[in-house]
C-alpha cells in the first residue's frame, strides 16, 4: 500500500503499512469521504508532523489526543493551528507556562512549525477526525499506528524527552523505555484541568535535559 509520508518514517514504519488494521483504516477514511463526511486535517496534512520532524531529528515528543474538529484548525501537528486562527485555550495555557517558566514573551502566534523543525515531534495519537465530532476516529486504528511510532522512537532513538500531559498521554508511558529516554508528566493544559498544568516547568526542564545530552535546546519563542 502506497502511503505518502516522509521517507525516513516510511522506512521506519514500513511494517505497519502492510498490516490489516492499516488497510482497514485507509478503507474507512475513503468510505467517510465517499459518504460526504468532512475530515480534518486535509489529506495532505495528515502526516505533517512526520514531514517536519524526520526520525533522526526527533529530540522531543509532545503527545496530543486527536485533531481539532473545527473548520480550518487541524494542521497535522498536536496543539498547533494555522497562523490565521486564534490560539485555542490549551495552547494559550502552554504559552502562559512558557512565559512563566522561561521569562519569554510569547506573541500568541499559534503555528508550531518552528518547534517541529527543531526536532519537536508534535504527535496526535489519532490523526484524523470528523468535522464537529471530537474523538470520532479514535477507534479506527490510528492509536495502533501511533503506538508503533512511539515504540519505534523508544527502541531506535536515544535521549528523547517525552512530554505527557493529561491522563491519556500518560497512559502511553508504558511504551517508552525510561532507561533510554526521559518522561516528563503533567496535567493537561486544557482549562478543564483548572490550572494544574501551570508550574510544570517542562520547557526549561526539557532544555536542561537536551543540553546534558549534548543536543541543541529548543527555542520555544514564537
Amino acid at each position: 500500500m502506497e502511503v505518502k509520508i516522509e521517507q525516513s518514517w516510511k522506512n521506519a514504519l514500513a511494517g505497519e503499512f502492510e498490516k490489516p488494521y492499516f488497510a482497514s483504516l485507509v478503507r474507512f477514511l475513503h468510505e467517510e469521504k465517499a459518504a460526504g463526511q468532512r475530515i480534518y486535517p486535509p489529506g495532505s496534512r495528515i502526516f505533517k508532523a512526520f514531514e517536519l520532524t524526520p526520525v533522526d531529528q526527533v529530540k522531543v515528543v509532545i503527545l496530543g489526543q486527536d485533531p481539532y474538529h473545527g473548520a480550518g484548525q487541524a494542521m497535522g501537528l498536536s496543539f498547533s493551528v494555522p497562523a490565521n486562527m486564534p490560539a485555542p485555550p490549551s495552547l494559550k495555557n502552554i504559552f502562559k507556562e512558557i512565559h512563566d517558566d522561561l521569562g519569554i514573551t510569547m506573541s500568541g502566534y499559534p503555528d508550531l512549525e518552528k518547534w517541529a523543525r527543531q526536532g519537536v515531534l508534535l504527535l496526535n495519537a489519532v490523526l484524523t477526525v470528523r468535522a464537529g465530532q471530537p474523538a470520532s476516529h479514535s477507534n479506527i486504528g490510528w492509536t495502533e499506528f501511533t503506538d508503533a511510532v512511539i515504540k519505534y522512537i523508544s527502541d531506535h532513538c536515544t535521549g528523547v524527552v517525552f512530554l505527557l500531559w493529561g491522563n491519556f498521554a500518560r497512559s502511553k508511558k508504558a511504551l517508552i523505555d525510561t532507561s533510554r529516554h526521559y518522561v516528563l508528566e503533567a496535567a493537561h493544559p486544557s482549562p478543564l484541568a483548572r490550572g494544574a498544568f501551570f508550574g510544570c516547568r517542562h520547557f526549561s526542564r526539557t532544555n536542561e535535559i537536551l543540553a546534558r545530552e549534548g543536543k541543541t535546546p529548543i527555542d520555544w519563542q514564537l
